[in-house]
C-alpha cells in the first residue's frame, strides 16, 4: 500500500484514539488490526445466542464522561449513554447490600454507623472530582496542577493502602463496599495500588457516575472510527502485523501493544538496552469471563441490586482479601470474587425482548485454562437464589482464551501489565515522555503506558500528542469535538 504519514498497529480504544488525534492534526493515517473487527477490549458481539449482544471486554466505562480525551472529543454528544443511580452495589450474606449512589449523601444515609466515616473519607474528592480525575489520567512525571487535592488523595491511599485501612470504619459494609472497586486491579488488598484505582473509581461514581453505552462498548469505538474515516483515515482489518518490515513506509508508527510485542515487531529498530527493559516489563494476574443469556432478570435477594448496572459480588472484605491472596499465590479461589454487570435492565436493545444478557468475570492466575462458569454461577446464585433456573445458554473464557481473543491481554491481563506502584511510574519505562521509544519515529499507546488501562483513550491521546511534537513541529492540541 501507498505510504502515509502515520501507521497505527492496533484499533484498540487508544490505538483509534491516537490514530483520530494525528488526522485531526491534518496528517495521513492507516490504522492496522488483527481481527476483523475494530474495537480490542471495548467490542460488543453474539456470543451466546442470536440476538443478545454481549460486551467482550469492557462494559461499564466510569471515565467515559470524566477522560480528558473524551472530553475534548465530546464523545457524550455522539454516543448515548445511560448513567445508572447506582454506580455500584454490593450484596452482603445477611440480605444488607452496600449501594453506591451517585448521590453521595444518599450513600452515606444507607450505611449507618459507617455514614459519616465514608463522607469524610470521599466527599473532600467527590467535591474535587475533576481535579482527582484529571490526576489519575495525567503523565505522570509532571508537577500536579493541583497539589492540594492530591495530598488529600494520597493520605486516603496511605491509609486503606495499609493495614490501618479499618480502622475508620465500625461496621463491616462500608469496608466491602470500598474493597469490591480496589480489587478491579486484580491485586492483593490492602496496597497502595489497588488504593489509589479503589479511590478514584469510588470518587468518579459518586460524582459523575458508572455510565453505559447504549448498543454496548462497540458504540464507543465505532464513534472513534466514524471520526477517523471522515477526516480521511483508513482502517485495513483482518491485518497481523508481525515485523515493521511488513508496513509501508511513515513518518510516525505508533503501536497499541504490548511492549512484549513490540520488542518482537520492532526488533533490531530499538537499542538493545531499551528492548531489555521492555521484556523485563511485567504482566499481572487474569479473569476468566462467562456471558449469559438469560430468560428473565436476575432475581437478586435484594431487589435494589437490580438497579445497579455493576455489582461487585465477594462477600465481606475479609473475604475479598482471602481471594485476592489465593490468586496471587497461583490458586483458584474457592470463594472467588466476581465482577457482574447487568446492562439489559437499562438499555434492552441488548436481547430479545423480555430477556437479559449478562457478563461476569472472576479473577484467575495468569495463564489459567480452567473453565469458571461454576464458580461465578455459584456465587451468583449465593445473593440471588434461583439464578440458574434462569441461564439460557452460556460462554466462557478462560484466562488463555481472553489472550487468544486479545493478545495484549498477556496471560488474561486485562490491564495489560501488572498494576504496581513501580510499574505506574516506569510504563513500561521511567521517562517524562514513556510513549516515545528509544527508537526515533516508533512510539508505544497501548495500556501499557500511562495513565493505564480502562477505556479512557488518554494513552492514545499522549503518545499522538508527543508524535506530533517530535516529528512535526505540531505543539497545540487540534481541535477534537464535533464541527459547529
Amino acid at each position: 500500500m501507498d505510504e502515509c504519514d502515520a501507521i497505527v498497529v492496533g484499533a484498540g480504544p487508544n490505538g483509534l484514539a491516537a490514530a483520530v488525534v494525528l488526522a485531526r492534526a491534518g496528517l495521513s493515517v492507516r490504522v492496522y488490526e488483527r481481527e476483523n473487527a475494530i474495537g480490542g477490549g471495548a467490542r460488543t458481539e453474539e456470543l451466546t445466542l442470536p440476538g443478545f449482544l454481549h460486551d467482550l471486554c469492557s462494559a461499564v466505562h466510569p471515565q467515559a464522561l470524566s477522560s480528558g480525551f473524551f472530553r475534548a472529543f465530546e464523545l457524550e454528544k455522539r454516543v448515548s449513554f445511560i448513567v445508572p443511580e447506582i454506580s455500584y452495589a454490593h450484596p452482603l450474606d445477611d440480605g444488607r447490600s452496600g449501594i453506591a449512589w451517585r448521590d453521595l449523601d444518599r450513600t452515606v444515609d444507607g450505611l449507618g454507623v459507617d455514614g459519616a466515616a465514608w463522607k469524610r473519607l470521599l466527599g473532600p474528592l467527590v467535591r474535587h472530582a475533576d481535579q482527582v480525575a484529571q490526576f489519575a489520567g495525567s503523565q505522570v512525571l509532571q508537577l500536579p496542577r493541583h497539589p492540594i487535592t492530591l495530598a488529600r488523595l494520597g493520605v486516603r491511599i496511605l491509609e486503606q493502602g495499609s493495614r490501618g485501612w479499618n480502622l475508620r470504619f465500625h461496621d463491616d459494609l462500608a469496608p466491602a463496599m470500598l474493597t469490591g472497586v480496589n480489587v478491579h486491579a486484580i491485586r492483593p488488598v490492602p496496597s497502595l495500588s489497588t488504593a489509589a484505582a479503589g479511590l478514584v473509581l469510588a470518587t468518579t461514581g459518586h460524582a459523575r457516575g458508572w455510565p453505559i453505552p447504549i448498543g454496548g462498548s462497540r458504540s464507543i469505538t465505532d464513534a472513534m472510527a466514524d471520526d477517523l474515516l471522515s477526516h480521511g483515515g483508513e482502517i485495513v482489518t483482518g491485518t497481523e502485523i508481525t515485523s515493521i518490515a511488513e508496513l509501508p513506509p511513515a513518518r510516525v508508527i505508533l503501536f497499541d501493544v504490548t511492549p512484549r510485542a513490540l520488542s518482537r515487531i520492532a526488533g533490531d529498530r530499538l537499542p538493545d538496552r531499551y528492548r531489555r527493559s521492555l521484556d523485563r516489563f511485567r504482566y499481572g494476574n487474569a479473569v476468566a469471563k462467562v456471558d449469559f443469556a438469560l430468560s428473565g432478570p436476575v432475581p437478586w435477594t435484594d431487589d435494589r441490586l437490580a438497579a445497579a448496572a455493576t455489582l461487585h459480588v465477594g462477600g465481606t472484605r475479609q473475604e475479598m482479601e482471602t481471594s485476592e491472596a489465593d490468586v496471587a499465590a497461583g490458586r483458584h479461589p474457592q470463594d472467588p470474587y466476581v465482577l457482574v454487570s447487568q446492562p439489559t435492565p437499562f438499555d434492552p436493545s441488548r436481547a430479545p425482548e423480555g430477556k437479559h444478557v449478562l457478563w461476569a468475570y472472576t479473577h484467575v492466575p495468569r495463564g489459567s485454562v480452567e473453565d469458571r462458569t461454576e464458580a461465578i454461577t455459584a456465587k451468583i446464585e449465593r445473593y440471588a437464589p434461583g439464578f440458574r433456573d434462569t441461564i439460557l445458554a452460556s460462554v466462557s473464557r478462560s484466562a488463555v482464551d481472553v489472550e487468544r481473543h486479545n493478545p495484549n491481554y498477556i496471560g488474561g491481563d486485562i490491564a495489560a501489565g501488572d498494576v504496581t506502584v513501580t510499574q505506574l511510574l516506569a510504563r513500561p519505562v521511567l521517562s517524562a515522555t514513556p510513549w516515545r521509544t528509544a527508537a526515533r519515529g516508533l512510539y508505544l499507546c497501548s495500556s501499557s503506558t500511562p495513565p493505564g488501562p480502562a477505556v479512557h483513550g488518554l494513552a492514545g491521546y499522549y503518545a499522538a500528542m508527543t508524535a506530533l511534537r517530535d516529528e512535526f513541529g505540531v505543539t497545540r492540541r487540534p481541535f477534537l469535538g464535533l464541527q459547529e
